[in-house]
């Protein structure tokens, strides 16, 4: 309990303190936001703070806090400081980076941001990298949902049948202009996704359940090395690249840039909270990570939730905490697909205020995502996983170069190049270890990631010392 919180407790204070500074060395103003210049009545809808908030929250939660967070849980308590500190120093300035220098520059798509201050091959790389993960993100966002769907109603209503509805759904989401189901929906998603949180660690502790104190050993029922598996398992619960694919949506929707940090920084740190909790009850709720992870393997991820829910809450609130799960994958999937849409639109100068372009951009998205639903969802997640850090790595990276350029002095990319270094070993050693990747033993693939972090680090310090002497732009 104690353990739980501090954690929680440090997750506030960063939002107030390293928050602050994140602030401060990116230097919001009160020039006109992209929504406020030339609305659009589609994408470009300046709406209230706390609906963007909830939004944004909506948008890069999905099964990720969740999933990932039970997933990362097998490891043991050690699963916490990750989730704190990789969020504090890492997701939370990731997103809100993200989205305020999407804000700058007219709510251009992650593509357009890296291209921008990483160069055009960089800028071609990531359109197809970001299209391809979005896409994959829609697909587990739909299998997911599905399954627990299928689990709570008749027969009939099997896996395929709750395939199909939401896919409809995220077509009519996707070409809808956002205020209308988006924005009108995702604030009472929000506060049952809230609710849901706060059920599920009332349950634990009016059940009497022990909350797993700090403990810096590998509990891994199968020995699988914290390093880098539990940094990638766990996704978006701490870093994700994801959200750099989220936050531009968000930007062409503020009203005043100084509302990025409750907007961005803010709803990373909630998500972080959620995570906490769904990594503390899993643990908790099985007794040790060796039935969390029997758990897993029996009733998968989706079956676990829901004995969870059900066990703790009741049929009530576990049907609250069921519709939370239900709805957190979904809100992310219909905007993984929206997101794809601007991506490509951004890519080939498409006019998005006309109903048959957009069409024709979406419905092509949504095919290849219903097939992608019909592959084993361990694996989708998994090379989601690695491909949803490898872009976090890449959006900060592009963060510390606009630093370099934009900040009131360069070694302020600091705040966004340490991180940056971090993920690439992370995303690098992932790869080669993985039985996705080039399978290769620890002795070999831990030197080579800790090399390519050093080798990107030591580029970006020659590319800064290039850029910090060329003239600064307001762009």
């Amino acid at each position: 309990m104690i353990t739980f919180l501090c954690a929680l407790a440090l997750l506030i204070g960063g939002y107030f303190l390293y928050g602050r500074l994140t602030e401060r060395v990116f230097r919001p103003d009160d020039r006109p936001t992209p929504a406020v210049a030339h609305p659009d009545g589609v994408d470009y809808v300046p709406m209230k703070t706390w609906r963007v908030f909830l939004i944004q929250l909506l948008n890069i939660a999905g099964t990720g806090p969740i999933f990932g967070a039970l997933m990362g849980a097998v490891f043991g308590p050690v699963v916490f400081l990750w989730i704190v500190f990789g969020s504090i120093l890492g997701g939370a300035v990731h997103d809100y980076m993200s989205g305020m220098i999407s804000v700058r520059m007219n709510g251009a798509s992650i593509s357009e941001i890296v291209g921008k201050y990483l160069g055009r091959a960089a800028k071609q790389v990531m359109r197809v990298f970001s299209v391809v993960l979005l896409i994959l993100v829609g697909a587990v966002f739909t299998t997911s949902p599905a399954a627990l769907l299928a689990r709570l109603t008749p027969e009939w209503m099997n896996t395929t049948f709750w395939v199909v509805v939401i896919l409809v759904y995220y077509l009519l989401a996707t070409l809808l202009p956002i205020d209308q189901i988006i924005g009108k929906l995702y604030p009472v998603f929000g506060v049952v996704l809230v609710l849901m949180a706060v059920g599920i660690v009332g349950g634990l502790l009016a059940g009497g359940y022990a909350l797993p104190e700090l403990s810096f050993a590998n509990r891994h029922p199968q020995g699988q090395p914290v390093w880098p598996y539990m940094f990638v398992t766990v996704a978006c619960g701490a870093v994700s690249g994801f959200h750099a694919t989220q936050s531009p949506m968000m930007a062409r929707c503020l009203r005043r840039e100084k509302d990025g940090r409750r907007v961005f920084y803010g709803a990373m740190l909630a998500e972080s909270v959620i995570a906490l909790i769904w990594a503390a009850a899993g643990v908790a709720f099985y007794g040790a990570t060796g039935g969390l992870q029997q758990a897993l393997a029996d009733l998968g991820q989706s079956g676990v939730v829901y004995d969870i829910s059900v066990r703790l809450l009741g049929m009530f609130g576990g049907a609250l905490a069921i519709v939370g799960v239900v709805v957190c994958p979904v809100s992310s999937g219909d905007t993984a697909f929206r997101s794809a849409r601007l991506t490509i639109a951004d890519w080939f100068g498409i006019d998005q205020s006309r109903l048959p372009l957009r069409l024709a951009v979406t419905l092509p998205l949504l095919a290849v995502g219903a097939l992608l639903t019909q592959l084993n969802f361990d694996v989708v997640w998994r090379y989601f996983s690695w491909s949803n850090q490898t872009l976090a790595m890449i959006t900060l990276w592009a963060a510390a170069m606009y630093l370099v350029r934009h900040a009131a002095r360069p070694w302020h990319s600091v705040i966004c190049a340490v991180p940056a270094a971090f993920m690439s070993g992370v995303s690098c050693t992932y790869i080669l270890m993985a039985e996705e990747g080039l399978r290769l033993p620890q002795s070999l693939a831990y030197p080579i990631g800790a090399a390519f972090a050093l080798a990107c680090a030591a580029l970006f310090a020659v590319a800064a010392v290039r850029r910090a002497r060329r003239p600064s732009s307001l762009q």
